[in-house]
């Protein structure tokens, strides 16, 4: 890459403007050529990663610890078994659920019981996220619970976050959960259509007693009719833990104390007094929160104590394996909560002190709420259903780092993401403004040479930096600006001075000559950093101001939308500045070459499970790159060809998702769920949620709509048309470099493909011009001022007229 930069510098404008069209008969031959290459290398590297059990290795491993029942699949794609009983298993599996704790409230001192259970397992944060209540984006208690049921985002009807109600007794000790049938109604009416009582019946089905401690818990220990083994109001209450194969435990002094309902010591609920909806409170005292938490704290003591020794040691609770979950918030806006897990694990193991991990997030120190029941399935041998998305907590990432070390930095990942919330909207906003008036001085200084040239030389540095603000939001990760007082100012700073950092070795080096050499510059950093990010861990990403956030919990790794809309343009960009230096030296076939192999690893990265895991931007991103071929190659771009380079998109995400569903359910990502929905007649909702939500965002988000309208204005009614300088300013670039056009339009097709195709609407049309329209001004800038200046041709005088006169 760095050659072909310092050919941009060499290479004479006039040289890079007159390269020949080959003759037709070459063209006719050369588009097909292309096209068929670029499918060749997508084959090949599928095959390879298929084929050879070395080069499949970052795909198996992407689930290779993942249970689902199936633990020792023999590899990437082997069929797996429903149990394997050489496994060291727990006896028993205890679920302790405390809504609304974070990584914040621990405390050596306060809680010890939660502080000696980090030291003895494993710890991460926690994604809660459910089904919110109308216009509220939390996750209730009693949703939380619910989700641990389902192993998929339940809710509950209802706008406040009413206190889980207690349960109804039942002969032998059992109970019945109350308004089950109204619960279980509401849920099949949402989106995701969880199967309430999944981990209960399961559980049962099996043979194995469960008990349930608090009204939450009995949500979650249920069975499918809603009824409960075995309840009791306190752990002191349950006596012998013995029988029993798993146990769901609430400590609920945190719902209480944000709710403002009291519990009697029998287990019944008292309202609040002054009538207002549970849950809607601005929060609690900070002295109310640690006295919560404390007893949260002695809850888990209680339960600790109360663990039977395994079978041949005297150590109690050593062959119990205790899963901890904050399930909900308890508060007016979501956080991360804490997630800790000690004793054997579902792999064979034991959890390590240090992080948790999971299949589902692919990232450290990091899992979900439907996690949780995934986990407790796995633990106590059964196979996981289809209906369960979350996949088992892995204690993968050990560490020797003190607990307060481990607690502060997990507290720090909760921190970032409520930073983001509050900095996201106003950076956006500053974002498109700034983006709107640059555009808006740009459009002066060449359409009415306002300033001369030093304001076109301006224009064109200013370009180049906006041209890298889009890969310096994921690069500004590098840099924990949400620690730092006023963080809105400093990730401001470090997105701008990653963007000057870029922009200035795009126009320090000997390219910066060529009009396409900045492009270049700026267009293949964006690819190959983001290209980068996505095989080793996506974690630029991660509550990147442009990225993903946990809290949401719409998107753990791979590429989100807006990444795959940065990532797309600047890599069909950035191989039309390569392949303009190849060409300029005679090297058409090379070029094409080139660009059909780092185009086809483009795209593939883009939808392989292991790296970017992206379904619907596969088509579009194959769509633009055979576009972009077919023009470089000198061919026309047919209705035909278009249909078959999207046809061909769709066959190669299909396959991709076809062979990640082969692998076990444990091990698959939202790609090969999507088969099995396909099959289980879920995929409609599948499909009319997202289309839901591409219109949400297309309508909602004004802001970003705006950007898009006046980013295509100025690229068709700017630099697309004649200026003060002569003839237009885009005519010009396209004359010193023909390839321009070919990535332009590439770029284009592949942005409005992905419009419609995701469920971030007109966010992507929108970040990709945020990095093809200012390269492409830059650009045009540079032309500018390497072609001779043209004016128009004075009017001519009205011929006489050759009519005799009239007498």
């Amino acid at each position: 890459m760095a050659s072909a930069h310092r050919g941009h510098g060499t290479a004479r404008p006039a040289t890079g403007g007159t390269a020949t069209r080959p003759p037709l008969h070459r063209v006719a031959r050369t588009a097909p050529a292309a096209a068929s290459l670029l499918l060749a290398v997508l084959l090949a590297v599928l095959c390879v990663l298929l084929g050879v059990p070395g080069a499949s290795k970052s795909f198996a491993a992407s689930g290779a610890s993942g249970t689902s029942g199936a633990p020792g699949a023999p590899g990437a794609f082997g069929a797996g078994t429903t149990g394997v009983s050489a496994r060291a298993l727990p006896e028993k599996v205890v679920i302790v659920g405390i809504p609304g704790l974070e990584w914040s409230d621990l405390d050596r001192e306060r809680t010890p019981n939660l502080w000696r259970l980090v030291g003895e397992g494993g710890s991460a944060s926690m994604s809660t996220r459910a089904v919110p209540p109308p216009d509220r984006g939390i996750t209730c208690p009693v949703a939380g619970w619910l989700t641990v049921s389902a192993g998929r985002r339940a809710g509950a009807p209802g706008a406040g976050c009413e206190p889980p109600r207690p349960p109804e007794p039942a002969p032998g000790g059992g109970a019945s959960v109350p308004g089950w049938a109204e619960l279980s109604a509401f849920n099949a009416t949402t989106s995701y259509r969880p199967v309430l009582g999944q981990l209960g019946e399961l559980a049962t089905g099996a043979g194995l007693k469960v008990a349930a401690v608090g009204p939450g818990a009995a949500l979650a220990a249920a069975n499918k009719s809603g009824k409960i083994g075995k309840y009791a109001a306190s752990i002191e209450q349950l006596g012998d833990l013995s029988p029993y194969g798993l146990i769901v435990v609430e400590a609920d002094d945190l719902t209480r104390a944000w709710t403002g309902v009291g519990r009697t010591p029998a287990g019944t609920a008292d309202d609040p007094a002054d009538g207002t909806p549970a849950g809607t409170a601005d929060g609690m005292t900070g002295q109310a929160r640690r006295e919560a938490v404390a007893g949260a704290d002695r809850v888990v003591g209680a339960v600790l104590d109360r663990l039977p020794p395994s079978r041949g040691t005297p150590s109690p609770g050593t062959g119990t394996t205790v899963l901890v979950g904050g399930l909900a918030d308890t508060s007016v806006v979501p956080h991360l909560h804490v997630a800790i897990a000690r004793g054997p694990s579902p792999d064979g193991g034991t959890y390590a002190r240090g992080y948790l991990t999971a299949t589902s997030t692919r990232q450290d120190g990091l899992v979900t709420n439907t996690d949780l029941t995934a986990t407790a399935i796995g633990l106590l041998n059964m196979k996981i259903p289809n209906g369960v998305v979350g996949r088992p907590w892995l204690g993968d990432v050990p560490s020797g780092e003190p607990v307060a070390a481990t607690a502060g930095k997990l507290a720090d990942d909760d921190l970032a993401s409520q930073v983001l919330r509050e900095v996201r909207g106003p950076f956006f906003a500053v974002f498109v403004a700034v983006q709107i008036l640059f555009y808006l001085l740009a459009a002066a200084a060449i359409r009415r040479g306002w300033g001369g040239s030093r304001a076109l030389t301006a224009v064109r540095v200013v370009a180049v930096v906006s041209g890298a603000i889009a890969v310096s939001t994921f690069l500004a990760q590098l840099v924990p600006w949400w620690s730092l007082p006023a963080p809105m100012f400093w990730v401001i700073v470090t997105i701008l001075g990653l963007a000057c950092a870029v922009a200035g070795v795009a126009l320090a080096g000997p390219w910066r000559a060529h009009p396409l050499g900045p492009l270049t510059v700026v267009a293949a950093v964006t690819s190959v950093a983001l290209l980068a990010d996505v095989m080793n861990g996506s974690t630029l990403q991660v509550n990147a101001v442009t990225g993903y956030e946990p809290v949401t919990g719409g998107r753990f790794y791979g590429f989100s939308n807006i990444a795959f809309a940065v990532y797309s343009a600047g890599t069909i960009l950035a191989l039309a500045g390569i392949a303009q230096w190849l060409i300029s030296r005679g090297r058409r076939s090379l070029a094409l070459t080139v660009c059909a192999a780092y185009g086809g690893l483009a795209v593939f990265a883009d939808g392989w499970p292991a790296w970017g895991a992206d379904f619907g931007g596969v088509p579009a991103f194959l769509v633009g790159v055979a576009v972009f071929l077919i023009l470089l190659s000198g061919g026309r771009v047919s209705p035909v060809r278009l249909f078959l380079a999207g046809l061909a998109g769709g066959l190669l995400i299909g396959a991709i998702a076809v062979a990640d569903w082969l692998r076990p359910a444990g091990q698959r990502t939202h790609l090969g769920a999507f088969v099995q929905q396909v099959l289980d007649g879920e995929a409609w909702t599948v499909v009319g949620r997202k289309f839901g939500a591409m219109i949400g965002v297309t309508v909602g988000n004004w802001s970003l709509s705006l950007l898009t309208l006046v980013a295509l204005a100025f690229l068709f009614l700017v630099l697309d048309r004649p200026s003060r300088w002569g003839a237009s300013a885009l005519g010009r670039a396209y004359a010193l470099a023909p390839a321009l056009r070919a990535g332009l339009i590439g770029a284009l097709a592949c942005a409005l493909i992905g419009f419609l195709m995701n469920d971030s609407g007109i966010a992507i049309p929108a970040m990709a011009l945020t990095v093809a329209v200012p390269l492409t001004l830059a650009a045009c800038v540079r032309a500018v001022r390497l072609s001779p200046p043209t004016t128009p041709g004075r009017p001519s005088v009205p011929a006489a007229s050759t009519a005799p006169p009239s007498p």
